[in-house]
């Protein structure tokens, strides 16, 4: 069995040169140069950005009126677009006027901070130092 792979290890540079010739001809037939492209009809299509200083593709184009009317949808807020709510977590936010007139003299509702003479001398000998608050 030795002598045998010896025998297959070693070989003259014609049979080599025969077995590199079978190669190049099988790369030479399964080998096509491309020199047009496309985009390939099964497959989704990917935006390719453009060179920015190539001078053929900052060449003006007319406006699209219907993608201008799309983005400027898009870009409204819900309140703009919809009458009324789309989903529960808009509804949360989707009226903001306030149930009750906010009158800032009815004292049934607001609970102002009054300061009278006693809460007034309190408060002056706590900014002082005092520390009995919670006394």
């Amino acid at each position: 069995m030795a002598g045998r792979q010896r025998e297959k290890g070693v070989t003259d540079e014609v049979h080599q040169n025969e077995i590199l010739r079978e190669l190049y001809l099988k790369e030479l037939r399964t080998q096509k140069l491309y020199t047009q492209y496309h985009v390939n009809p099964l497959r989704k299509v990917h935006t390719i950005t453009r060179k920015p200083m190539s001078w053929h593709d900052n060449l003006e184009e007319p406006a699209d009126a219907r993608f201008l009317n799309l983005i400027h949808h898009a870009i409204q807020g819900p309140k703009m677009k919809y009458p009324e709510t789309q989903t529960e977590n808009q509804e949360i936010g989707w009226d903001p006027e306030p149930l009750v007139n906010p009158e800032r003299h009815d004292h049934r509702l607001n609970h102002f901070r009054v300061y009278k003479d006693i809460t007034l001398y309190k408060a002056k000998m706590w900014s002082l130092g005092e520390d009995d608050r919670h006394k």
